[in-house]
């Protein structure tokens, strides 16, 4: 039984599947060349090829899928893709979120120039600045040269900002004046640069409860949120998983100079009934695994074990939850309880009312470490 790919104008369409294998069946799509050269070596245009066969175009987005999860993403970014809209993009850590972004800036008119890419965890937060928005020579100890930041090396392309929700909120009050100003300010200088970048986010956190938590601004996320899409993770999209697999499996078996042939109907079956709490992030690394133990051409997909006695049980208790929260709020200020920002503006109360509760629930400002 072959199921086909319903494709929207302009995006080349994935091949057919055979539901009972997982392996992608004939190629439909491509310009007329691609597919003439493709039929030349087939003399069926229905005989079954592997992912490591399929021609190059198949699926010239990175992005293959065909679950109704899927195609609302693609269908939304379709009507996004063209303006100049900010997007943010939502969902859990794994589902590929960069690629999504990728295509947006793809089928945009600033695909000419490359997109910028920043991972806003990744960088320290004493260099953040900088690496946004540039230094002039002088800046600080140690800034030797000028700097060019990635706003403006993204200038009339598209900047995607990875896991917006932990910018720091210092620098979050300077990406805002970027979102109403169209303008950016080297470190160490006062003369605004005016920039046409086109920003794209993504966050696996859910900031609206950053926002009560006082880590995230509030006007910040509703400049971010202009048009949202919500990523599905992985347990969502159960009939894109052969074809996740043949994909990762074609990339492997080149890696590792080795030929994969089959895989059973009930490794598939088996695989597609797994939660995959990692997405396809863990999905990618247990092929790896699979290819690398592979002996002969039918390859065997180990589904992995959860490990639910590693996995505590979150309570539920009004006085936890009222724990937890304080601490959060505590962290993110450094335990600083007095001031503006501090714990107890943040969280609307008196700071000696703050320091009672601490007190009653046992909340103490950790010692640091002695320094050897």
């Amino acid at each position: 039984m072959l199921q086909k790919v319903a494709q929207s104008p302009g995006r080349i369409e994935r091949p057919d599947t055979d539901i009972n294998t997982g392996r992608m069946t004939g190629v439909r799509g491509g310009t007329p060349e691609q597919w003439a050269r493709f039929h030349e070596s087939h003399t069926n245009p229905l005989n079954l090829f592997h992912g490591r066969e399929a021609p190059d175009w198949f699926s010239s987005s990175h992005i293959i899928g065909r679950s109704d999860a899927v195609n609302r993403v693609l269908a939304q970014i379709d009507q996004v893709a063209a303006t100049n809209s900010t997007v943010l993009l939502v969902g859990e850590t794994g589902t590929g979120k960069e690629l999504f972004a990728t295509q947006i800036h793809q089928l945009s008119a600033r695909r000419g120039r490359a997109m910028v890419r920043v991972n806003c965890a990744a960088i320290p937060t004493t260099l953040m600045e900088s690496e946004l928005f540039g230094r002039e020579r002088g800046a600080f100890t140690g800034a030797l040269a000028r700097q060019i930041g990635r706003f403006e090396l993204a200038d009339d392309s598209t900047i995607f900002l990875d896991e917006i929700g932990d910018l720091p909120l210092d620098i979050q009050i300077k990406l805002l004046r970027v979102l109403e100003e169209r303008q950016i300010e080297r470190l160490g200088s006062p003369k605004p640069i005016g920039v046409n970048t086109r920003i794209v986010t993504a966050t696996h956190r859910n900031l609206v409860q950053r926002i009560a938590d006082g880590t995230f601004r509030e006007d910040l996320y509703y400049r971010l949120n202009v048009f949202p899409i919500e990523v599905p993770p992985l347990r969502e999209r159960g009939e894109d998983i052969s074809l996740l697999v043949w994909r990762f499996v074609e990339e492997f078996s080149k890696a590792f100079g080795k030929q994969i042939d089959t895989i059973s109907r009930e490794n598939l079956d088996a695989l597609q009934q797994y939660r995959w709490p990692g997405n396809i992030r863990e999905l990618r690394n247990v092929v790896e695994r699979a290819v690398i133990l592979a002996a002969g051409p039918r390859l065997m997909i180990p589904v992995p074990t959860t490990k639910s006695k590693a996995i505590g049980r979150i309570s539920e208790k009004l006085v936890d939850i009222q724990t937890q929260h304080i601490r959060r709020v505590l962290e993110s200020t450094g335990w600083r309880i007095r001031g503006l920002g501090g714990a107890a503006d943040r969280l609307g109360l008196r700071p000696t009312t703050l320091e009672t509760r601490m007190a009653k629930l046992g909340l103490r400002r950790p010692i640091p470490a002695a320094s050897v």
